[in-house]
């Protein structure tokens, strides 16, 4: 495992943009783990371990979130700055097919980039999340999304991630305090307070929550695949993941029992599906 960084251009001047590079690129294959709106690329570890058995894989921090830059201006936060940046992942990686593992945010990232001419993406797994979003799951996580609250201590944090992403479903003692360690940032004061920006909620909170509707950019996919329903998920619902096996690429859909939103991906038997299909 090696931690990096790139420079990225956005709107307002160059960031930085960190990422865990496990494995070789010798491996021959290549794959990208792109986290969840408030996660960061710490979270796909077990995930990653794993794929070097065949992989090369990447696990960037999305701008905002752990050791990437926090972006001058908060209006920047948003798809088209965090496509750009992975572009120019993909661009410095220099692979021309890379396989996309997305949670949440970053399957819908993923999905962008697979509509792309010419796009390095040849599988993709997209991870409880779909071309339709309720404006009620936007709704909730705008309720915790952009506090900035502190803990004393950090198994005080750990309880905190316990609580809002009780979602994850039964994680081990030691997923979760991996979890609360990377999430984790200790202030001058001597607290811990979460590691990443509070200004990536600016753009939940200056607009209304509506629906959010992909379908056009669903139905563009040209690569096969895979996705991964946390069977209690709100965001991603029952309906929509019917959809996406009627409309749109070649897909095949996996219901986690016992999840909402969303899989960790931390456990053998999730670690298991994702193996089996990228060797598929």
């Amino acid at each position: 495992m090696q931690q990096k960084s790139f420079l990225s251009l956005g709107p307002h001047g160059f960031h930085r943009i960190a990422y865990t590079q496990w494995g070789f690129p010798e491996s021959g294959r290549t794959a990208i783990c792109a986290h969840g709106l408030t996660r960061n690329g710490r979270d796909f570890d077990e995930l990653a371990q794993s794929l070097t058995e065949t992989h090369q894989v990447i696990c960037p921090d999305i701008a905002g979130r752990g050791y990437s830059d926090w972006l001058l201006n908060p209006a920047d936060y948003g798809f088209p700055l965090y496509v750009s940046d992975m572009a120019t992942l993909l661009a410095k990686i220099g692979d021309e097919k890379v396989d996309w593992i997305g949670t949440s945010m970053g399957g819908i990232i993923g999905m962008m980039l697979a509509i792309q001419p010419n796009s390095p993406i040849q599988r993709l797994i997209v991870n409880d999340v779909g071309p339709f979003i309720p404006k009620e799951s936007l709704a909730r996580i705008g309720d915790y999304l952009g506090m900035d609250p502190k803990f004393p201590s950090l198994e005080a944090l750990e309880q905190h991630i316990r609580l809002i992403h009780a979602p994850f479903g039964e994680l081990s003692d030691e997923q979760w305090k991996h979890l609360a360690e990377h999430s984790a940032k200790k202030c001058e004061d001597g607290q811990y307070g979460f590691h990443y920006d509070p200004a990536i909620g600016e753009p939940f909170k200056e607009a209304e929550p509506v629906d959010v509707d992909l379908w056009p950019i669903w139905e563009a996919i040209q690569c096969p695949v895979l996705i991964l329903r946390g069977e209690d998920s709100d965001l991603l619902t029952a309906e929509t993941a019917q959809e996406m096996l009627k409309r749109g690429p070649d897909a095949e859909l996996v219901e986690i029992p016992k999840v909402g939103h969303a899989p960790t991906l931390m456990d053998e038997s999730q670690i298991g599906l994702v193996k089996r299909w990228l060797a598929g």
